[in-house]
């Protein structure tokens, strides 16, 4: 099977093992970015602890579900977006003001879009989460 986009493909399976009951979750296929989401969502309190299990044909995460995700998922097309227009993609993408995240790709490394705003910095939509 073809992936392609892990990223969707590993928040899709997150989010699905989540809506199950299950207390952990499997991710195969694990980058850079991948983990560094994983990071933010364990920072924010939506998963809990991930760990990284390599073996000789490939690295997966074993990421502990804390029952917070009511919805998470990537954004697809990569949306460009001004420090002054994140409000337009919360309402697109968020169900409420000040409840979920908006992860941001920026040229300072991947952050929530309210880091982004505090910094005054623009960059890509990668994914969502609340």
């Amino acid at each position: 099977m073809t992936l392609n986009d892990p990223l969707a493909n590993s928040l899709s399976h997150i989010f699905n093992c989540e809506k199950e009951g299950k207390k952990e979750c499997i991710v195969r296929n694990a980058s850079g970015v991948i983990k560094r989401v994983l990071k933010l969502l364990q920072e924010l309190n939506y998963i809990g602890e991930f760990e990284e299990i390599k073996s000789s044909r490939e690295t997966v995460l074993k990421v502990s579900l804390i029952g917070a995700i009511n919805q998470c998922g990537a954004i697809k097309p990569r949306f460009p977006v001004k420090k002054e227009d994140f409000e337009k993609y919360e309402k697109r993408y968020l169900p409420a003001k000040n409840f979920g995240v908006l992860i941001v790709s920026t040229s300072h490394g991947l952050m929530t879009h309210t880091q982004a705003i505090d910094q005054q910095r623009g960059g890509r939509l990668i994914a969502y989460c609340y």
